[in-house]
C-alpha cells in the first residue's frame, strides 16, 4: 500500500495576516478542501492500493470531518500533534488548559496524528535552549510520550524524523536515536515514518537525490523493518514521478502545492501531485 499524507500546517492564515490562504471565508476553508478532492481521491482508491490522510489545524477538524461523504473510507482526518499527558479513568479528568490531548482528538473523531514534524522539534529545542539544557535527547523522549498517548487513544501516528544541516554528516546516528528513543515501547502497528531532510527544506535549498532518499529509507527499514516509510521532505509535482520509482518508499507527505507566484495550497494542484505519483503513464 502507498500512503499520501497532507499536512496543512497553518495554511488557513489569510494573506492579510501574512499567511498564504486565498480563501475569502476562513470558516469554509477545510470544507472546501474536502469537497474539491474527495471524489477524485475515491476514484484513485478504486484503482490503486493507497491511503489518504489530511492533517488539519484543530479549529478546522469538525468542518473537515463533517464535509466527508465517505468518512475515513476515502480520506482520514488527522490533527497536528498531541500533548504528552492525557485524561484517564480514575486519573486526571482533563486539567490541560491550552493543550490538545489524544483523548480529546479521538473524541472529536480524528483518525490519526502527525508527531515529530520538524517544526514541532524546533519548538521543543527552543524550549530546551531557553532552559539552558543541552540534552537534545529530551526532544525524542517527549515525542515518545506523545506517540504513546496517541496510540493509547486509538490514533494512528505519522512519526517524522530527520537531520539538520549541522547533523548531516552523522545522519545515521541522528535517525537511529530518533527511531529508538521516539518509538520505545510503542505499538509499531499504529506507526508510519516520514523522513524529513531538514537541511533540504525551504526556499533555495537543494533537495536530496532519489539515490540519497533510497539510502535513507533502506537504512530506516534496516533498523525498523516492520515500518513503512514516506518521504516527508515534500511530495511535489516536479519530484512525484522520480519518487514513485523508489521501490522501498511507501509514499509521501504533501504541504504547499505552489512555491512561486501566488504561493499556497490549492486542491487541484494537490490532486495533480497525487496523480503524478500514482499514475506513471501520465
Amino acid at each position: 500500500m502507498k500512503h499520501i499524507h497532507l499536512n496543512l500546517k497553518r495554511f488557513d492564515i489569510g494573506k492579510k495576516y501574512g499567511g498564504v490562504n486565498p480563501s475569502s471565508d476562513i470558516r469554509l476553508w477545510s470544507k472546501d478542501i474536502i469537497e474539491k478532492t474527495e471524489e477524485r481521491l475515491k476514484e484513485l482508491k478504486e484503482n490503486y492500493d493507497v491511503e489518504f490522510s489530511m492533517y488539519f489545524p484543530e479549529i478546522h477538524l469538525f468542518n473537515s470531518i463533517e464535509a466527508r461523504k465517505y468518512d475515513d473510507v476515502v480520506v482520514s482526518i488527522g490533527c497536528q500533534g498531541v500533548y504528552e499527558l492525557d485524561s484517564s479513568v480514575g486519573g486526571n479528568f482533563g486539567a490541560f488548559t491550552s493543550q490538545r490531548t489524544a483523548n480529546s482528538m479521538k473524541q472529536v473523531g480524528v483518525d490519526s496524528v502527525i508527531i515529530g514534524h520538524l517544526e514541532e522539534r524546533i519548538g521543543l529545542k527552543n524550549i530546551l535552549t531557553k532552559a539552558e539544557s543541552n540534552n537534545i535527547s529530551s526532544v525524542n523522549i517527549i515525542l515518545n510520550e506523545r506517540i504513546k498517548r496517541a496510540c493509547e487513544a486509538g490514533l494512528k501516528v505519522l512519526y517524522c524524523i530527520g537531520e539538520t544541516s549541522e547533523e548531516k554528516e552523522r545522519w545515521k546516528e541522528v535517525l537511529k536515536n530518533q527511531l529508538e528513543i521516539g518509538l520505545l515501547d510503542v505499538d509499531m502497528d499504529k506507526v508510519l515514518i516520514a523522513y524529513e531532510p531538514v537541511w533540504a527544506i525551504g526556499p533555495g535549498k537543494t533537495p536530496p537525490s532519489s539515490d540519497e532518499i533510497k539510502e535513507v529509507v533502506d537504512y530506516i527499514k534496516s533498523i525498523k523493518p516492520q515500518l513503512e516509510v514516506l518521504y516527508g521532505g515534500g511530495l511535489k509535482k516536479d519530484n512525484a514521478k522520480d519518487l514513485s520509482n523508489i521501490k522501498s518508499l511507501d509514499g509521501g507527505l504533501i504541504a504547499l502545492t505552489c512555491f512561486s507566484g501566488d504561493i499556497g495550497f490549492y486542491p487541484d494542484q494537490y490532486i495533480e501531485i497525487i496523480e503524478n505519483y500514482l499514475c506513471k503513464e501520465n
